[in-house]
């Protein structure tokens, strides 16, 4: 036989077995019976309430149920048969990121370079929506701005490692 038609036979047998049941293979399963997913319905799902559902996620766990109602949103039926909102709950286990430091205030110079990167270009487009004067000179001065508002936050951007780093920069495990 070639591999192909190996191959070949085995998809016709897995073909030919797809609706069989499966072997009852209890004995050698890596999982607690408790976490086999079977088809009883839930308690008071009986009736086609509003909690009714196709049971195809449900768990023979009654504590795994109450969690999953609670996350839900949703509480026991009140004497008026509404149902009550419930807080959602929430793991203890979650990591709570610290608070941010505070941003560094900017100096004089930064300061002057972000108003000349934005307000060369800023000044031309009211210059031209509300027809306020564009000789020349005014036209050459905004984009020189914006030119060195660029070039001043380049220079100062810096692309060496931090003078406090020490001759290893890399992460630490």
């Amino acid at each position: 036989m070639t591999p192909q038609s190996d191959e070949d036979e085995v998809w016709r047998q897995i073909v030919a077995s797809f609706n069989e049941k499966a072997e009852d293979a209890s004995a050698d399963q890596p999982w607690p019976d408790r976490e086999n997913v079977t088809e009883e319905p839930r308690p008071g799902a009986a009736n086609g309430s509003a909690g009714a559902h196709d049971g195809a996620d449900d768990d023979r766990d009654g504590a795994r149920d109450t969690a999953r109602d609670d996350d839900a949103g949703e509480g026991p039926d009140e004497a008026d048969g509404r149902t009550a909102p419930v807080a959602v709950s929430e793991d203890d286990d979650h990591y709570v990121p610290p608070p941010p430091p505070p941003l560094p205030q900017a100096d004089a110079i930064t300061r002057a370079s972000w108003l000349a990167l934005f307000g060369g270009p800023a000044y031309l487009l009211l210059a031209a929506l509300l027809d306020w004067p564009r000789d020349g000179w005014i036209v050459f001065a905004a984009v020189a701005a914006f030119i060195a508002g660029f070039v001043v936050l380049v220079v100062r951007m810096g692309d060496g490692p931090p003078t406090d780093s020490g001759w290893d920069d890399g992460a630490v495990v």
